[in-house]
């Protein structure tokens, strides 16, 4: 894990809160500190992951897929056969330690495509601590399976109705609901965004992604990747894959947006291609909003990238150019999580569709020994009526399985 606890990423980043929350955040930032440090914690955190997630997760050779493109070679970083399907639970089981550490009696999130609702649902029930989930109220009809998994885990599930009814409408409930409890209740972000210590706290406990990847890849290959690619949402996969290869020069960074019907179209979710400087849920970051600071109203076929702001580490990452940010649209998506399925027979999420989409565009244009290394977020069932439900609305999409 990276040393730093940095609250800000150049301009990015800080704490944007209420008074109230002052105080339960500099707790929070003390208490990771010496956590962090803690052989013990560090310890148990890394047991877990290996006796109850089923780390490491492997790497995957798309053997199929990349001859019938041609070019690169696509290799697959396999979090979605993590234990709750996605790589969310390795941040629920470091957040959880922390509130048990904290002693912490009530744990709360908010959640978009359901896997991190899902994976908070399962370490509440594992450390035996009360839960409860806020989730938009049109991700609960587009996710209900993940709705029924959190409550089989004993998780109370609210669907927020106000605002778009989405990820950033269920953040804002989380907030105030932490705002109001915060005395005797852990707020488990999902993902590297909200106030410090959020970004540096969840972007430690993803980076066992990249660790291992990087690792993985010198056994595996004798080299590192040529490319490390990811989606970005809040963007915390993308963070825990980059951190394995930060200090790499050589291995180009590369988060795909969900571009959902187009840039053009204003219908989309991609942040840092199509937004601007602004604050939102604790952070100053790269926003989709109007010209007066209104957020505006995101769209994705996939709930989990369904966000209007960004990561603020992924800003500065842009702006330095360390890091770059592509867009990937619905139908690429679809196209992709078509042709992983039947190439290689593995259903990804939508969320990581948009990542191997990205790597099915650059392949053909790259000599034969590149290395694609993509990070396959999480898995696929949660999607299968989203994606239904798409074909039927677009009949001349073309299926490109084989």
């Amino acid at each position: 894990m990276n040393t730093a606890l940095k609250s800000h990423y150049g301009i990015y980043g800080g704490q944007y809160v209420a008074e109230t929350l002052m105080k339960p955040l500099a707790d929070m930032e003390a208490a990771y500190a010496k956590a962090k440090a803690d052989p013990e914690f560090q310890r148990e955190f890394h047991e877990i992951l290996c006796d109850y997630v089923g780390r490491e997760s492997p790497l995957t050779c798309c053997r199929r897929l990349s001859a019938s493109l041609g070019g690169a070679q696509i290799v697959l970083k396999r979090e979605d056969l993590n234990h709750t399907g996605a790589h969310k639970v390795n941040n629920t089981i470091g957040q959880a330690l922390l509130a048990r550490r904290m002693g912490k009696r009530r744990l709360i999130a908010e959640t978009g495509a359901g896997m991190h609702g899902v994976a908070t649902a399962t370490v509440a029930a594992l450390f035996g601590i009360p839960c409860e989930v806020y989730m938009g109220a049109i991700d609960v009809k587009r996710q209900a399976p993940n709705v029924a998994r959190m409550e089989m885990l004993g998780a109370t599930v609210h669907a927020v109705s106000e605002g778009s009814a989405t990820l950033k409408d269920a953040m804002n409930e989380a907030i105030r609901d932490w705002v109001t409890n915060c005395d005797d209740t852990f707020y488990v972000i999902g993902t590297v965004a909200g106030p410090h210590p959020y970004p540096a706290m969840v972007r430690d406990f993803q980076s066992v992604i990249g660790v291992e990847a990087r690792r993985q890849c010198l056994e595996k290959f004798g080299r590192l990747p040529d490319q490390a690619i990811a989606c970005v949402g809040g963007g915390s996969n993308a963070m825990g894959l980059f951190e394995g290869f930060l200090d790499d020069p050589s291995v180009r960074l590369v988060g795909v947006e969900a571009g959902g019907k187009g840039l053009a179209t204003g219908e989309h979710a991609a942040s840092i291609n199509g937004g601007r400087l602004g604050v939102l849920h604790g952070a100053k970051t790269m926003l989709l909003q109007t010209d007066a600071g209104q957020i505006i109203d995101t769209y994705s076929v996939s709930a989990g990238l369904d966000y209007p702001g960004v990561g603020p580490e992924h800003c500065l990452l842009h702006d330095t150019g360390r890091a770059e940010y592509s867009v990937i649209n619905d139908d690429e998506a679809i196209e992709a999580f078509d042709q992983l399925c039947r190439f290689e027979g593995i259903i990804p999420a939508l969320e990581s569709s948009h990542a191997v989409a990205e790597a099915i565009k650059r392949a053909p244009t790259l000599p034969p020994e590149t290395i694609l290394l993509v990070n396959l977020s999480g898995r696929g069932d949660k999607d299968l009526a989203s994606i239904a439900a798409w074909k039927e609305n677009h009949p001349s999409a073309i299926d490109s399985g084989r």
